[in-house]
């Protein structure tokens, strides 16, 4: 076996590589700032104002980046997310100035609430068998309004993450009977209750003030379940499936892989905080981890990355 492992030969065996068309990058837009902010718990991260949003969009453009996933921090929230599929809100103005700036960028939108609700929660809320919770079909109505909102602003794919029942056929539907046929969906499909979201939770001001997720989103042992949810949505009409987080779970990737549509792997908040943490400590080389990450998320079978390290990683490519 060392034969094929000299170092003039292995370039030539490599299985699996990472290329820029691999990548998404992840934007934060938050309405109430007029200049880039940190995120704390995100070293290198920013939050972006609306009027520098295009500009984080064209940086990423020269790198060779071409689809961004917009996440909208609004200046108003209500129990019934109101600001979030209003005409002028704040992703709905990001889409308009990135596709004038950067005509060619795939853009991509999150559609949930929980930025968007008072209580942080990812749609309407209402007394269930279990107590306050999460109202499943009142909250298709919103995602199917927030999802034509971004539709109607220009965006190429919306992204569904609130992992209710039927979110991609009521999508589907709402879109196709306004004459949005060709916007792609990305759903959120196999996404887990996970601690991994922590400082997102920050980047994108959507804690939620009782409760927790768990009734929406995926218990981490359950890995037939998981399955089952991305092919329900494959059902439904997705045209990308997406697992998330991505490094804890490869073997679900994998498996989610074999449904044969696209699939998307998000590396979330935690896993890149984790990265960085360790890097600035010297406990871990920060370029070589990286890109040890994200080739292996491509390996078990991820044909796009949604990636904070995007814009990174895009540089290391080139010097390749």
């Amino acid at each position: 076996m060392r034969r094929t492992r000299s170092r003039n030969i292995q370039p030539l065996l490599r299985e699996c590589s990472l290329s820029k068309n691999d990548l998404i990058a992840p934007l934060f837009v938050d309405e109430q700032i007029t200049t880039p902010k940190p995120i704390e718990a995100m070293p290198g991260q920013f939050r972006y104002p609306v009027n520098g949003i295009a500009g984080a969009a064209s940086a990423l453009w020269k790198k060779g980046i071409r689809a961004i996933l917009l996440f909208g921090i609004p200046k108003d929230k209500d129990p019934e997310a109101k600001s979030a599929y209003d005409p002028e809100g704040v992703v709905q103005q990001a889409v308009r100035r990135v596709k004038e700036d950067v005509p060619g960028m795939v853009i991509i939108t999150d559609v949930c609430a929980c930025e968007y609700t008072d209580h942080g929660h990812c749609g309407i809320i209402g007394k269930t068998r279990g107590g306050t919770d999460l109202l499943n079909d009142a909250s298709l109505v919103l995602m199917d309004r927030i999802a034509l909102s971004h539709a109607e602003a220009g965006a190429d794919i919306v992204a569904p993450s609130c992992m209710l029942d039927g979110m991609v056929g009521s999508i589907r539907t709402a879109l196709d009977e306004a004459g949005y046929d060709e916007v792609l969906i990305m759903s959120y499909s196999t996404k887990f209750s996970s601690a991994l979201y922590g400082p997102f939770r920050e980047a994108a001001d959507s804690g939620f003030s009782f409760g927790d997720r768990s009734t929406y989103q995926i218990n981490p042992g359950n890995s037939r379940e998981a399955f089952l949810e991305s092919q329900m949505d494959a059902d439904e009409g997705a045209d990308i499936l997406m697992v998330k987080p991505a490094g804890f779970y490869l073997d679900v990737l994998s498996e989610v892989a074999t449904i044969g549509l696209p699939v998307a792997a998000y590396q979330v908040s935690g896993e890149y905080s984790m990265i960085k943490g360790a890097a600035a400590n010297g406990w871990l080389k920060e370029k070589e981890t990286i890109l040890e990450s994200l080739t292996c998320i491509k390996r078990a079978g991820a044909d796009l990355i949604i990636t904070y390290f995007a814009g990174e990683v895009a540089g290391w490519l080139d010097e390749a």
